[in-house]
């Protein structure tokens, strides 16, 4: 008798759960390793910043387990809610003395005592979460240019532009490149596709020639030593950085690029410390866990019950995978350098609680997968391999 296809409630990826649970300690140490000079010297306290990361590990954990075990189509009829959030969220940033600033850039929200929030870390889930409901709902409409193609790039330029106002243009490339990816996933007409790449590779151009710090950077990118104590100071130390580490690393603790040579040491730039300590070795296999994380997410995408949950597991897996390929692509000096935090590893607490909230969603996409039966009986339960 012919197979079928069903869906049903199952365990959750567990490699997946673990893969998590092993980068989160992995940044919980080098958080530490990377930045007690700088907490010392700022706070009188060698803990100032490991103890923040693992309070906010700590919130990302409840969420993730939470998340895992809400049947995420809730989410999807809560996204234009969810939606309409983030674009607050961003709007309050616009506010004068509500966004605080820092590096010339205002990314956080201040709530007194307590840590800054960073509206952007949650925005990019809320649009994943949204995209994925209107894609799933449109369907064949998806192809059409003025059902389709107009309102999709309307919301992802309305979204782009107060991201960039920030400014932000990491998390901007982020949030398109995960869109654009949905949008291909939901089966977007080729032609429409190829004149978005085409509008964001023109808009790019415009917008590193029209702001002084980002075609520095571009400079930077091409040759660093042209100025080697001013605009390619920072790229140079991150390769001096990777380049001290050789191949097995000065071991756990002894970089010396973090004592200032580095910025933004505990931040975007620990992926040169980890290099620098734990060698081109220890680089390789966090970038395979990180490679591995991915591949495990798009198992899930592969085994989803229904088109909402293939998309927005797809939409998590590529903001994570993203987000992951440009950081340690600017490190190495293999992209130009954006400013964006390595998840699950860089310091940030909005950045670690909302990564992990999106991995507990995706774990529950996980839990519903679609599995086969011959005869109409059902299959042993099982994670998902």
């Amino acid at each position: 008798m012919a197979a079928t296809v069903e869906t049903r409630m199952n365990r959750p990826d567990y490699i997946l759960l673990a893969l998590t649970g092993v980068l989160v300690i992995i940044g919980l140490q080098w958080v530490y390793s990377s930045s007690f000079v700088l907490a010392v010297m700022e706070y009188n306290d060698v803990t100032y910043f490991v103890v923040r990361q693992g309070v906010s590990a700590i919130i990302g954990l409840a969420l993730l387990i939470a998340c895992m075990n809400i049947d995420y189509h809730r989410w999807r009829r809560l996204s234009p809610l969810l939606m309409l959030g983030a674009l607050v969220l961003m709007a309050i940033l616009l506010i004068p003395g509500v966004g605080t600033s820092k590096y010339g850039a205002t990314r956080w929200i201040s709530l007194g005592p307590l840590p800054p929030i960073q509206p952007t870390e949650f925005v990019k889930l809320f649009l994943v979460v949204y995209v994925s409901a209107w894609l799933a709902a449109r369907k064949d409409k998806v192809k059409q240019f003025s059902s389709g193609l107009v309102p999709f790039t309307i919301l992802v330029v309305l979204v782009s532009t107060l991201v960039m106002i920030q400014p932000d243009m990491g998390t901007t490339i982020v949030i398109v490149l995960t869109a654009v990816t949905l949008f291909f996933l939901a089966g977007a007409d080729v032609k429409h596709l190829l004149l978005i790449g085409s509008s964001g590779a023109g808009l790019g151009v415009a917008l590193i020639s029209g702001a002084g710090y980002r075609f520095g950077r571009w400079e930077s990118f091409i040759n660093p030593w042209d100025d080697p104590a001013g605009k390619g100071f920072h790229i140079i130390q991150l390769l001096i950085a990777l380049g001290s580490g050789g191949l097995t690393g000065l071991g756990p603790g002894a970089s010396r690029q973090k004592f200032f040579y580095v910025p933004g040491s505990h931040t975007d730039g620990i992926f040169a410390i980890i290099g620098e300590e734990l060698g081109f070795v220890g680089g390789v296999i966090l970038i395979l866990l990180f490679a591995f994380l991915t591949y495990r997410g798009f198992k899930v995408v592969h085994t989803a019950g229904d088109e909402y949950g293939r998309l927005l597991a797809a939409g998590i897996i590529c903001t994570v995978a993203f987000q992951a390929l440009i950081n340690i692509g600017g490190i190495t000096r293999s992209i130009p350098m954006t400013g964006i935090p390595l998840p699950l590893i860089s310091y940030g607490g909005s950045s670690l609680v909302a990564t992990m909230a999106s991995i507990g969603i995706l774990l529950n996409v996980s839990r519903h997968c679609l599995t086969r039966s011959a005869g109409g009986r059902r299959s042993a339960d099982g994670a998902v391999n």
